[in-house]
């Protein structure tokens, strides 16, 4: 059911971050919006919505995504303490009801969510070698205290 809110600002920060995680571990596993919605019984519309954070996911159909993509239901809340969380450690109270004070900012996008990062994952996993495995993640990080260039 989508989110209602008094005013226009979107997604709650929250739902956008759990669909955010179901998009990278649906793209980690190679899965098309199709296949996910398939074996949870939806449509990939609805996949759509969910990922987008447009429409809220229940926790029973949490619980149906985690088995259809093979991890523990908290994945999903993996990283989002920020989002409920205020500068001071404290719960953030929401000025009215069913507005979050929480801009969408505080959230760090989670570059498991581009689909570069996801294929050279994907890449990186078949190789078999664990020699070469090691050789490739040297030379990124050497690559990355250089900052990429030449």
């Amino acid at each position: 059911m989508p989110r209602t809110r008094m005013d226009d600002e979107g997604p709650h920060p929250v739902d956008t971050h759990v669909g955010a995680k179901v998009k990278s571990r649906r793209l980690m596993l190679g899965l098309s919006q199709e296949e996910l919605a398939k074996s949870i019984g939806l449509t990939f519309q609805q996949v759509q919505k969910y990922e987008r954070g447009t429409n809220r996911i229940s926790v029973s159909r949490l619980t149906d995504i985690s088995r259809a993509l093979k991890v523990p239901i908290d994945y999903f809340l993996e990283g989002c303490a920020n989002v409920v969380l205020g500068a001071g450690g404290g719960v953030r109270k929401p000025a009215m009801r069913g507005v979050s004070d929480t801009p969408q900012a505080m959230l760090e996008p989670d570059p498991m969510t581009k689909r570069d990062v996801l294929e050279l994952i994907r890449a990186y996993e078949h190789i078999s070698t664990p020699h070469l495995k090691k050789q490739l993640l040297e030379m990124a990080k050497a690559m990355a205290k250089t900052g990429g260039t030449e």
